[in-house]
């Protein structure tokens, strides 16, 4: 894994829920849904079960500033249906519009 961020989402019963994003490294070819259950498992083991961390999503990048803050607020705004604007200081754009398919996606 190179990097991370967890956000808060909207859920109907606890009110809030974690949901992970991981970029692997390059050349890593684990499977995203092995790594996903992995880190899920770790997050039980570590921390128990009341984390509630029950999804993670392997993307190819996170958004982020130029200087290289992620941008949850922008994250948590998408995940729970908001139309977001773009920040003036995205070092990517094209990032948001891969993050708002995979948001928009449910298991």
């Amino acid at each position: 894994m190179a990097e991370c961020a967890v956000i808060g989402v909207n859920d109907a019963f606890k009110g809030q829920v974690p949901r992970g994003f991981v970029v692997l490294k390059a050349g890593v070819s684990t499977e995203p849904e092995t790594l996903s259950a992995e880190l899920v498992q770790l997050v039980r083991d570590q921390i128990g079960p009341v984390a509630a961390l029950r999804r993670v999503d392997v993307i190819a990048a996170l958004p982020k500033t130029r200087s290289g803050k992620i941008l949850r607020k922008t994250m948590r705004g998408m995940a729970d249906g908001q139309d977001e604007p773009v920040p003036s200081t995205i070092e990517d754009p094209a990032v948001l519009d891969t993050l708002r398919l995979i948001l928009a996606s449910t298991d």
